[in-house]
């Protein structure tokens, strides 16, 4: 999925020690060590699925090892000669920290290296409140999930999750991080890192959001809309690359793409703007400007407590998504459906089924899809992605 996420910059890897990822050839080397998982993988397969040389291949790897981000697990059978050497991805070498910005609430998760959440905390948030407001909640929580009392710990609000482990510092008993992924709603510019006229705050229009939050972590920031940063971890997580759509409703209706295994933007970071679309000539007003749309109709009838209409309403937008990409599957996600899965994807696919269409329709398999697809934007380009 080249292209998916901005890259890292090498500033950034330098200050987190880790040199080795600046290679290409690692990255690709690393991307195999990731998906193998426990399995593991040796030399000659890596080898022969990167097309790189067996001697360049070793260069690599005892690069790797020697950084921590490889070692050796073992040996394995081969047909002929000696048993070859398993190399595993060591995922506790690095971590990253991914933070959704929704317009009442902040989750921030920490992962590790292949993306495995280790850690979340939750804050109330008033994106309304003023971009200083609501940086000095981030520099909070972020500084929070880097102390060691957030290992250990899982599931609730302000606690952290996943088996206590040790982590590689960027100073005592504090876990080396390898940037910010930041998600928000959109309309954004993830290019520069500046979100546009949000949907009920314009307040936020130009406010160089990425650089001022790098400025005040001393870290790699990346900003993205929060239904990208979903799709993108969704993304990696699929066994094929295939072509689908995240749907997001929460405080807002959006859509993430994914087609062919890559994550489409747009050239304005403006795809995806599913929830404004209208579907009601002279409906009521949507705080985008507009009337009918998609997103109003649906909250609306989640604020009546009507789900099985809001799902038939979601279900509505579906059918025009899919007629018009032609893509394998829906997705969805966020608040209202995590609070009832079964009614919003059962609804939403009884509308495909009604218009003729199959379409396979899930839920996220994590309340934290957002969070954790944004520290993807700093670990996917380590992958090559």
């Amino acid at each position: 999925m080249a292209g998916a996420a901005g890259a890292v910059g090498a500033a950034g890897l330098a200050g987190a020690n880790l040199p080795a990822l600046r290679s290409h050839n690692a990255a690709l080397v690393l991307d195999l060590l990731r998906t193998a998982g426990e399995a593991g993988i040796s030399r000659l397969e890596l080898a022969d699925r990167t097309g790189l040389t067996p001697q360049a291949v070793s260069k690599i790897t005892a690069r790797l090892r020697a950084e921590g981000l490889a070692r050796e697990a073992g040996h394995r059978a081969s047909t002929g000669g000696k048993p070859r050497t398993v190399l595993r991805l060591v995922p506790s070498a690095a971590y990253a920290v991914g933070v959704h910005l929704d317009r009442d609430e902040l989750t921030a998760v920490l992962v590790d290296l292949a993306g495995v959440r280790v850690a979340v905390r939750r804050a109330p948030l008033d994106l309304g409140a003023g971009a200083p407001a609501v940086f000095e909640v981030v520099e909070r929580e972020v500084e929070a999930l880097r102390g060691a009392d957030a290992f250990g710990r899982c599931g609730g609000e302000g606690d952290a999750g996943g088996e206590a482990s040790a982590v590689p510092g960027d100073g005592p008993g504090r876990p080396a991080l390898l940037g910010v992924g930041v998600a928000m709603p959109g309309p954004l510019d993830h290019p520069t890192g500046t979100p546009g006229r949000v949907t009920g705050y314009p307040e936020w229009e130009g406010v160089p959001l990425r650089d001022e939050l790098a400025r005040r972590l001393a870290l790699p920031v990346e900003l993205d809309k929060d239904t990208n940063a979903a799709a993108l971890g969704l993304a990696l997580r699929a066994p094929v690359a295939d072509s689908f759509a995240y749907l997001h409703l929460g405080t807002g209706l959006g859509s993430g793409l994914v087609l062919d295994g890559a994550l489409h933007r747009g050239a304005r970071t403006g795809a995806g703007e599913f929830g404004h679309q209208t579907v009601q000539l002279d409906g009521p007003p949507c705080g985008c400007g507009g009337r009918g749309c998609l997103e109003v109709l649906c909250l609306a009838a989640v604020a009546r407590g009507e789900l099985p209409e809001a799902a038939r309403i979601l279900g509505a937008g579906a059918v025009n998504l899919v007629r018009l990409l032609d893509i394998d599957r829906v997705v969805l996600g966020g608040r209202a459906v995590t609070a009832a899965p079964e009614v919003f994807v059962h609804g939403v696919a009884a509308v495909l089924a009604g218009a003729g269409l199959g379409t396979p329709v899930a839920g996220t398999a994590t309340p934290y899809a957002v969070a954790e697809g944004a520290a993807q934007l700093i670990l996917s380009p380590i992958f090559g992605k």
